[in-house]
């Protein structure tokens, strides 16, 4: 004899009480499918929760979410739900939904369906009160799985356009065969230095340089952690076999560095970076001619 599986949020006592009420809970949930369906589709409406997306757009997920809960219920299966709330957040992150209207939505689906089950047994106070305590935790259950799975999607897809925003913000340049540039501008924090010295590694790499150009004309200021990584940065891209040449010192940032004692014989600095590619092309052994504008 096979044993029944546990449903989902259920104990063993539980299990016990509601093995026959779920598969009834289900099926009454099925025959009323479409109305059930719409009902839920007007309020999470009424409620303006899912604004970003058109009426179609929302009852198409309505009846896919709908439908999922149910066989969720059915099953009891928390990896199939996982599976299909990834999916489901996928579609939607994209259109601006955000964490509280995924939560109002499944909250809606929790009380419409709720409320269908108390129309359907109000008159058998005792049977109601069994089919409810069959329905709460594996419908609490749900919601909770949805909402996590929702959140971890969320924070994927914000890592992700942070790492594409911040490869924007510091891109590795090839000007020449062996010769890379690195122009950085804005604030430059321990956190994007790291990120910094990690493209560029990769970028030597790939592009087997010998001579990178970093120029901060356009970072405004660095403390004791970032100069730190600075110089880190020149040592790893040693060890990876390119020198690296620093550009657009200001002052204030070599004023920086001195006091807090950084070691310049490390870092080979030149003024600017039209100076610093000179520099570069002349170490890789390219004859560098200065081209004047032609007087009319």
């Amino acid at each position: 004899m096979t044993e029944t599986p546990r449903k989902l949020g259920t104990t063993d006592e539980e299990w016990a009480g509601n093995g026959e009420l779920l598969p009834e809970l289900v099926a009454h949930l099925r025959e009323n499918r479409t109305a059930l369906r719409q009902e839920w589709a007007t309020r999470i409406t009424d409620a303006h929760l899912l604004s970003s997306m058109t009426a179609k757009e929302v009852f198409s997920e309505a009846t896919s979410v709908y439908d999922n809960y149910v066989e969720v219920l059915e099953t009891g299966s928390v990896e199939a739900l996982q599976h299909y709330a990834r999916d489901l957040s996928e579609r939607i992150i994209p259109r601006g939904v955000e964490t509280h209207e995924v939560v109002g939505i499944v909250l809606l689906l929790r009380d419409v369906l709720a409320r269908s089950l108390f129309e359907k047994y109000h008159r058998d106070f005792s049977l109601l009160n069994r089919v409810l305590d069959a329905y709460e935790p594996a419908a609490n259950r749900i919601a909770n799985t949805v909402a996590v799975s929702f959140v971890e999607e969320r924070e994927r897809v914000i890592r992700q356009q942070q790492d594409a925003i911040l490869e924007l913000s510091t891109p590795v340049l090839q000007v020449r065969e062996r010769l890379l540039i690195l122009p950085i501008i804005g604030v430059l924090d321990t956190q994007r230095a790291r990120q910094l010295t990690e493209q560029l590694l990769r970028g030597i790499r790939d592009h087997r340089a010998k001579v990178v150009v970093i120029d901060i004309t356009g970072v405004p200021d660095v403390d004791e952690g970032v100069a730190n990584s600075l110089v880190q940065t020149v040592d790893a891209s040693r060890l990876m076999g390119a020198e690296v040449i620093i550009t657009g010192l200001s002052s204030t940032i070599a004023q920086i560095l001195v006091t807090i004692g950084v070691d310049l014989n490390k870092m080979r600095t030149v003024g600017d970076l039209q100076g610093g590619i000179e520099e570069a092309e002349r170490q890789l052994g390219f004859k560098v001619t200065r081209h004047h504008d032609a007087q009319l």
